[in-house]
């Protein structure tokens, strides 16, 4: 009788510690998922635009079937989340936090920001898979070609710097030293060359991203924000402050034209289906788009689309466009060939970047 109740008082003894450890683990689990990411894994397995809340911390996610949003990612506790950018697979993206607030300009924002950090996120579940810790602001991150490495400009009124992140295990591979305050950082078209809009200096610099040295070192108008890829073997350059665009060749790396807008501009994007280059007005809140007319870039329309219009991006067919419209808390859908809106589409707070798998 004694040691069956010494066997009964050790069963119960393993039980109650049994369900101690699973509680703990519950609650660990629960922790973690609240500080960790997600709460709950989405099954984002459709087409989708995905568009970055600058202010509301979070990125809608638009299903393309019907163009309404159909999911938000939580930004674990994030602010400010700026451009955002695809790896080649499209299972993962890269979304840069400002801790800045970007939406009336680029000027001004530099050095050593509290809480800056690259977050790479699960293209599927909307979980968070990586955060990279940073010391300056970082105003996009991006993936090269073959999807190995992640660039993130790091903005600095003295000394600006790219670093490079092999994606395979998060280490640190090369620092690069730029011009003073960069913005984006982009890949060409053909992944050839890399481009680094040096807001304060009014240049550009042009890396390979083979032997990730400076190649060359260009003057393009005041307050570069972005070297935006075409497929045409030019980049377009969008000067926030001289309210023009340059165009580089890729394969000379010189300035073969400037424009003057009139305008402040959001983001450039060049169709190649009509051979158009289409310029975000975040002044006016409108598309104006251009044609190459004997040698020169031509105002031929432009299409009413939100307050404080920004970035511009085209479906795989090129037939229709988003846009996001910071002020407006919007991305408008357009009909590309005739130049239409189609409808507009109630997103997060100011939304900026966004990439689309269709």
């Amino acid at each position: 009788m004694k040691n069956n109740k010494n066997l009964i008082s050790i069963f119960t003894k393993m039980t109650a510690i049994c369900i101690s450890l699973t509680f703990f683990s519950c609650m660990k689990h629960k922790m973690n998922e609240h500080n960790g990411h997600s709460m709950t894994a989405l099954n984002i397995d459709y087409p989708a635009a995905f568009v970055v809340n600058g202010k509301g911390n979070s990125i809608s996610v638009i299903r393309l079937f019907d163009n309404s949003v159909s999911e938000t990612i939580s930004l674990n506790g994030a602010t400010f989340p700026h451009h955002i950018y695809f790896n080649p697979a499209k299972t993962k993206f890269a979304v840069a936090i400002t801790n800045a607030d970007l939406s009336a300009g680029h000027n001004g924002h530099s050095g050593a920001i509290a809480g800056v950090k690259v977050q790479i996120i699960d293209a599927i579940t909307g979980n968070i898979d990586k955060e990279i810790g940073l010391s300056k602001m970082p105003h996009n991150a991006v993936y090269n070609t073959s999807g190995t490495e992640l660039w993130i400009p790091q903005s600095d009124s003295l000394q600006g710097t790219v670093l490079i992140f092999n994606t395979s295990d998060w280490t640190l591979q090369k620092t690069i030293n730029v011009g003073k305050m960069p913005s984006e950082v982009t890949f060409s078209f053909n992944g050839s060359m890399v481009y680094v809009a040096n807001t304060m200096d009014g240049t550009i610099s042009i890396i390979d991203p083979i032997s990730k040295l400076v190649t060359k070192t260009i003057v393009v108008g005041m307050g570069p924000v972005g070297a935006w890829p075409a497929a045409n073997g030019k980049m377009y350059v969008d000067n926030e402050s001289d309210q023009s665009v340059s165009e580089i060749d890729v394969i000379t790396g010189m300035v073969t034209s400037t424009f003057n807008l009139g305008f402040k501009p959001g983001y450039v994007s060049y169709n190649s289906k009509l051979s158009e280059l289409w310029v975000s007005d975040a002044t006016n809140g409108k598309i104006v788009y251009y044609k190459n007319i004997a040698g020169t870039w031509t105002s031929t329309g432009s299409i009413p689309t939100g307050s404080d219009a920004h970035a511009i991006i085209f479906s795989s067919d090129e037939n229709k466009a988003y846009i996001t419209n910071q002020g407006a808390n919007t991305v408008t859908l357009v009909d590309v060939v005739n130049h239409l809106t189609i409808r507009d589409i109630a997103v997060g707070s100011a939304p900026n970047g966004i990439i689309i798998k269709d």
